[in-house]
C-alpha cells in the first residue's frame, strides 16, 4: 500500500511504494538488438534529497475517498482523494501528462463533496425489458411509454437522500444506482391499475417486484466533483517532537 509524504514548506506530496527503487533500463544505443543497461533509481531517496532540510510528515488516506470524474478504465483519468495529518484535512490530486510517465501528486488545501446533476430512470433499458418479458400478449406501445411516463412522475417526488444505493456495477465513478423507497413502489403499484387491467396488470406488477432491487428499474444518479479550496492554507510550524515523530516513521519505512 502507498505511503504518502508530505513536505510542509513546499506543500508537495510523493507516494512512496515498494517499486522506488526499481532500475530503468536504457537503450545503448539506437539499434533496438544492442544491449540496455541498467540505470538504478531511488524515487524516495530523491525526493527527499530535493526537500532537504524541510519538515516532512505523513498523511493518512481516507478510506473509500477516492473520486474521478472520468471513466475507471481511462489510464490517463485525474482523481482525487482525501487525506489528513491528524490536525488538517486535505486534497491530493492524482495525475499524469503521458501513459508513460508515473503518476504526480498535487496536495489542495480544502475539501470536495459530490453534487447531484441528475437522477433518471433508465427508459431505454425498462421499454426494451418489458418487450422482451411481456411478449404474451405483447404491451402496447402507448402502454409502454404510459409505464415510463408514470415512472418518471413517481421519480419527482423522491428524494436521494432518503433512497438507499445499491451495488451496481457502473463504468463511471460518479454514477450511482438507487432503488425506489417502499412509498414510491406502492404509489407506482397503485397508478398502474389505471393503465393495465386483468393479465396486463399481474405482468406489470410480476415485473415491477423482479427488477425494483436489482434491474432496469433502477434510478442512476449522476454526480459531478465540486472542489472547495480553503484559503487559510497557510504553512503551520512543527514542534520539534512532531518533526521526531515524522523522522521516526519514515525511517521505519
Amino acid at each position: 500500500m502507498n505511503q504518502y509524504i508530505r513536505c510542509i514548506t513546499c506543500d508537495a506530496v510523493f507516494a512512496k511504494t515498494l517499486f522506488d527503487q526499481c532500475p530503468e533500463y536504457e537503450s545503448m544505443s539506437e539499434k533496438p538488438s544492442d544491449p540496455f543497461r541498467e540505470v538504478e533509481k531511488d524515487d524516495f531517496k530523491d525526493f527527499m534529497k530535493e526537500h532537504r532540510g524541510h519538515p516532512v510528515e505523513p498523511l493518512q488516506i481516507l478510506e473509500e475517498s477516492m473520486v474521478s470524474d472520468q471513466p475507471y478504465a481511462e489510464p490517463m483519468k485525474v482523481s482525487y482523494f482525501k487525506a489528513t495529518n491528524g490536525k488538517e484535512h486535505f486534497i491530493i490530486k492524482r495525475f499524469r501528462r503521458r501513459i508513460e510517465e508515473p503518476f504526480s501528486y498535487q496536495l489542495i488545501h480544502g475539501d470536495y463533496f459530490l453534487q447531484l446533476v441528475q437522477l433518471d430512470l433508465q427508459a431505454d433499458e425498462i421499454r426494451k425489458q418489458l418487450q422482451w418479458e411481456v411478449d404474451s400478449p405483447p404491451l402496447k406501445e402507448e402502454q409502454l411509454e404510459g409505464f415510463v411516463e408514470l415512472y418518471r412522475h413517481v421519480l419527482k417526488k423522491m428524494d436521494v437522500n432518503r433512497l438507499e444505493r445499491v451495488a451496481y456495477e457502473s463504468s463511471h465513478p460518479l454514477e450511482i444506482y438507487y432503488k425506489m423507497d417502499e412509498v414510491s413502489l406502492f404509489y407506482l403499484l397503485r397508478n398502474c391499475r389505471s393503465l393495465f387491467k386483468g393479465d396486463d396488470y399481474r405482468a406489470i406488477e410480476s415485473f415491477i417486484h423482479r427488477h425494483k432491487e436489482d434491474g432496469v428499474l433502477l434510478l442512476k444518479a449522476t454526480y459531478q466533483i465540486q472542489l472547495v479550496q480553503s484559503h487559510s492554507g497557510q504553512k503551520e510550524s512543527l514542534s520539534p517532537t512532531r518533526i521526531l515523530e515524522a523522522k521516526r516513521f519514515l525511517e521505519k519505512k
